[in-house]
């Protein structure tokens, strides 16, 4: 079992910057992917970022030169750096472990944190 835990979510303005944290327990963290994932109000889960083993990642097109993800093995912690924020990044934003599978589909992902709240303001 894996214990995520997000945090960093809030309120910022259009252009604005934002770091969320998740922050893993459990069993060894090393072994896991991660990914981010969020999900604005009537719309499905949709992929953000994601960072493999040994520290590859793979953007969504919408974030991609905006956002930037990475990981500390040592402190358990995956981040997720927002820049240059948008009202459509408004979001519920979950990290997510996963020990296999393509790094872009939900369904890959084993464990979910409950999620944090961004919001952008125009």
């Amino acid at each position: 079992q894996v214990q995520l835990v997000e945090s960093g979510g809030g309120l910022v303005q259009s252009g604005g910057s934002l770091r969320l944290s998740c922050a893993a327990s459990g069993r060894a963290f090393n072994n896991y992917a991660m990914g981010w994932f969020r999900q604005a109000p009537g719309k499905e889960r949709e992929f953000v970022a994601a960072i493999n083993w040994v520290g590859a990642t793979y953007y969504a097109d919408s974030v991609k030169g905006r956002f930037a993800t990475s990981r500390d093995n040592a402190g358990n912690t995956v981040y997720l750096l927002m820049n240059t924020l948008k009202p459509e990044d408004t979001a519920v934003y979950y990290c997510a472990a996963r020990e296999k599978g393509t790094y872009y589909s939900p369904m890959s992902y084993d464990y979910w944190g409950q999620g944090t709240q961004v919001t952008v303001s125009s």
